[in-house]
């Protein structure tokens, strides 16, 4: 029987792809050999901004399908990339006229594959992390992170009046099971930001995952964190809502340029957040330091269809040391008493609990103060989370 990631295949408009296969077969070239669906889709549809919206639909679909089943659809052909987009489009999205409109001949294919790796079209290595993760259940998570993630908002002040609000335009939205100011968007790819001025400050695109790994520095109104790793400032600003204007939110990142779009959204947001660059002040000592640390991005697979095909297996024996090595720095401010949040957006025990165990052993002073936070897609429809908790004693 299909799953839901193969289900989903069916309610795409393939019929849209007909007489688009020149079109489509030098973008499929590149992304097979290396380049980013995202990147090979955009420079596609700024180049045919007549495109219906089945048409622009089909193509984004076309791009990242291939890119993301393409060890699947290699077990049903050895073919070229329209050949490759044909079976996607015909065997697993059920269009029988998927060859003749890409005008390619297909010969017999190969039976569907029974292993979930090839089903799933997993690179080996990642596999073998998912079997170490989630065991029987490997397959299982491995069917989530093929299908596209929820659109999640987190709400900025009452979550049931933003759900109120937003269903007065036509936007429906259900509260997010884990996350206390989290809101999952129902209605079908809604313009968010062409909602009008009243809708300004009142969210943010924000995965429940990561809502929790905020709420999880324990944090009150008129505190003061360190956020070291934080990037375009998503958890930042969540920081921010909760301590309030009497508080204070230090920022740095070595992206400068992603600590440049903090700052812009923050002001958008009215948002108090000092950005400080790649470090902060050695005098800069804190009671809450968040490490929302670089990692393998293994749990947010289902953000980038094609993404398991651009990492390295070598990601998850090099982020230790990088990881480690901004835990030390994040001790370095952090005051007596204090609490340090640890978080990344995998699910690797090389990366997690072995990161974990090592920080105790180098640090006798710490302790874990809670059970570990993971959140992973099949079993929680979020995308894969971990975080721990130090307390300095």
């Amino acid at each position: 029987m299909p799953t839901e990631s193969e289900r989903r295949l069916t309610t795409v408009p393939w019929h849209a792809l007909e007489g688009l296969g020149p079109v489509l077969e030098p973008a499929l070239t590149e992304i097979l050999s290396g380049v980013a669906a995202e990147r090979a889709l955009d420079r596609l549809l700024r180049a045919h901004r007549d495109f219906t919206p089945e048409q622009r639909t089909a193509c984004a679909e076309s791009l990242f399908g291939v890119g993301l089943w393409r060890r699947r659809l290699r077990c049903h052909l050895d073919g070229t990339p329209l050949q490759l987009l044909a079976v996607l489009a015909g065997e697993l999205g059920g269009f029988t006229g998927a060859a003749r409109s890409l005008g390619v001949d297909l010969p017999a294919l190969r039976p569907t594959p029974t292993g979930w790796r090839d089903r799933y079209s997993f690179p080996d290595w990642i596999g073998q992390e998912l079997d170490a993760r989630f065991g029987a259940e490997a397959d299982q998570a491995a069917d989530a992170l093929n299908r596209p993630g929820p659109v999640c908002l987190r709400a900025r002040g009452s979550r049931e009046d933003l759900q109120a609000l937003l269903a007065s335009r036509g936007v429906e939205s259900v509260p997010g099971r884990l996350a206390a100011h989290s809101l999952i968007i129902t209605t079908p790819r809604p313009n968010l930001f062409g909602l009008g001025p009243e809708f300004s400050g009142r969210f943010e695109v924000q995965d429940e995952g990561s809502q929790l790994l905020g709420e999880l520095v324990g944090l009150r109104p008129g505190d003061e964190v360190l956020d070291l790793c934080a990037g375009a400032g998503g958890k930042s600003l969540q920081l921010a809502s909760i301590v309030g204007p009497e508080g204070r939110v230090h920022a740095t990142d070595v992206d400068l340029p992603r600590l440049e779009r903090l700052r812009t959204r923050a002001s958008k947001a009215n948002a108090r957040v000092l950005i400080h660059g790649k470090e902060a002040p050695a005098s800069l000592i804190v009671p809450r330091v968040l490490i929302d640390a670089p990692c393998s991005e293994l749990g947010a697979l289902r953000r980038g269809p094609d993404l398991r095909w651009r990492l390295e297996p070598s990601l998850v024996s090099s982020m230790p040391a990088v990881q480690l090595g901004l835990i030390e720095t994040g001790l370095r401010h952090l005051a007596p008493g204090g609490r340090l949040v640890y978080a990344t957006c995998t699910f690797t025990r090389a990366e997690n609990e072995d990161v974990v165990a090592a920080t105790l052993a180098a640090y006798p002073e710490l302790r874990v103060a809670r059970e570990f936070l993971f959140v992973s897609p099949h079993r929680d429809g979020t995308d894969g989370f971990f975080g721990a908790v130090f307390e300095r004693l």
